[in-house]
């Protein structure tokens, strides 16, 4: 293990922001659990995909870019409250945008 001193620029639970020595821009720490439900959220969109239940494998998608989105706004809100220059333009936006699913369409 090496200990070594960095910039944190947000220390929120599990979204850390921070940058380490060496490197130009910050960077958005991921916690392991959040790490891991990433990976399951991305293994969800997968099995539905392979059992042919495409409107499923897109509704567990849309989540999983939810979750990847909100990550990089607020690590663009971040550096922006710091004054940092960004490594991406500004303002970027989710292409298509994000759907909106409303749980209560099931129980009709």
């Amino acid at each position: 293990m090496k200990k070594e001193v960095v910039e944190i620029y947000s220390n929120e639970s599990n979204y850390a922001i921070m940058r380490h020595p060496g490197r130009n821009f910050p960077g958005s720490l991921i916690q392991g659990d959040s790490l891991t439900h990433l990976c399951h959220a991305a293994d969800a969109v997968r099995r539905e995909i392979d059992k042919g239940d495409l409107e499923e494998a897109k509704a567990e998608l849309e989540m999983l870019r939810e979750l990847l989105w909100f990550r990089l706004q607020h690590y663009e809100t971040i550096l922006i409250e710091h004054e940092c220059e960004l490594p991406f333009q500004c303002g970027l936006q989710p292409q298509p945008p994000l759907e909106v699913f409303d749980d209560d369409e099931e129980d009709e």
